[in-house]
């Protein structure tokens, strides 16, 4: 972090995190924005222009910082300011448009949020963190909770105690605590370590029970993990796609054709289990959105479709291996509407299957904050 973060910067991120905001959007020429429960609102009737933002968003930046991004044109880190009865954090990311600077800046919760909050079955979640090793993929769009999946995982283990974990983040967002008989080490990309791969590659040195990779995004992250995955340690990490089936391709293509076979082949031996992430709009106005999950183990028919590059048959293996606790994103929208959480055209947006008629939803448009 670089300088204190000052007026009107602090108040629009104060607003933010007072309204229960998931990010803050600042763009020239438009007001301050911030998503609540998956809805754009505007934080004010003026707009911002260049200078203003430019003067609010560069102090924050360190030297080293500043230029990294004018290298990149793009730059993620964590910033954060004392609330007085807690430390607040932001994940941001500082951008060019029309070679003008904006930001988005993603709320951290200052406390590890637990699993009912977040309506993420306890249980799925221990059984993600008991593997003794593999792969553990947690998937879905920007903002669907990945992060958050991930560190209420960590948090299961660092509380049960005895586990060496190390994190490879960018930036780190959620600190975890100490606990005696637990050792964590949270590395930051850019600051700790180079890459991802290298906190990986130098991570297997550190006596490592559980890793946690921010995301994989590049091939060497890609191979790393896998390999790390093989010699017995458990790594559980984040994809951006939209289901199990995604996942695994967008894996394999982060690979020459020609070695892609050898990389299904170490999947469908190494890979435990695929979870893709789903945030749907609430049926209660202004609620909390509702989580909808499409979750996959790597059994053995799952195995042989990785393997064999099958992967249409995936969707049907998940179905078919209810009783071994997996579940079709279209199960747990249907739970969602039987149990009055969504409405039904919200259910066949996100599930066509679940209605036949045509979905009526719309997005809402961008509305001003409440003022009261």
């Amino acid at each position: 972090m670089g300088a204190e973060i000052l007026p009107p910067l602090r108040d629009w991120l104060q607003r933010a995190v007072d309204a229960g905001a998931s990010d803050l959007h600042l763009v020239s020429g438009y007001a301050p924005t911030i998503r609540l429960n998956g809805e754009l609102i505007r934080l004010a009737d003026s707009t911002v222009d260049e200078l203003e933002l430019e003067k609010s968003l560069l102090p924050l930046l360190t030297e080293e910082g500043r230029g990294q991004f004018e290298k990149e044109k793009n730059f993620d880190f964590a910033v954060q300011f004392d609330r007085g009865t807690a430390i607040q954090r932001f994940r941001a990311n500082y951008f060019l448009s029309g070679s003008r600077l904006g930001a988005c800046f993603r709320i951290i919760p200052s406390t590890i949020p637990d699993f009912e909050w977040a309506n993420f079955p306890r249980e799925l979640a221990a059984r993600l963190g008991h593997f003794r090793d593999g792969l553990v993929l947690i998937c879905g769009i920007t903002g669907s909770g990945k992060t958050t999946t991930l560190a209420m995982i960590i948090n299961l283990l660092i509380q049960e105690g005895g586990y060496r974990i190390i994190t490879v983040e960018e930036p780190i967002e959620f600190l975890f605590p100490k606990k005696e008989d637990s050792v964590v080490t949270q590395r930051e990309v850019g600051l700790d370590v180079r890459t991802f791969s290298d906190g990986l590659k130098y991570g297997l040195r550190q006596d490592p029970d559980v890793i946690l990779v921010g995301e994989i995004r590049d091939r060497d992250t890609a191979q790393m993990a896998l390999s790390a995955a093989e010699t017995g340690h458990l790594v559980l990490t984040t994809m951006h796609t939209r289901d199990a089936k995604g996942a695994i391709s967008r894996y394999a293509d982060l690979f020459p054709q020609s070695v892609q076979p050898e990389i299904r082949a170490q999947l469908a031996t190494g890979l435990r289990g695929v979870v893709s992430q789903h945030l749907l709009p609430s049926n209660v106005p202004g609620g909390k959105r509702e989580l909808a999950l499409e979750i996959m183990f790597n059994n053995a028919p799952n195995a042989s479709a990785i393997r064999f590059a099958k992967l249409d048959s995936i969707d049907n293996n998940v179905v078919t291996g209810r009783a071994e606790g997996m579940m079709s994103l279209t199960e747990s929208v249907k739970r969602l509407l039987h149990a009055g959480k969504i409405s039904r055209d919200t259910a066949a947006f996100y599930a066509p299957e679940v209605e036949s008629r045509p979905p009526s939803i719309k997005r809402p448009a961008i509305r001003p904050a409440n003022r009261e």
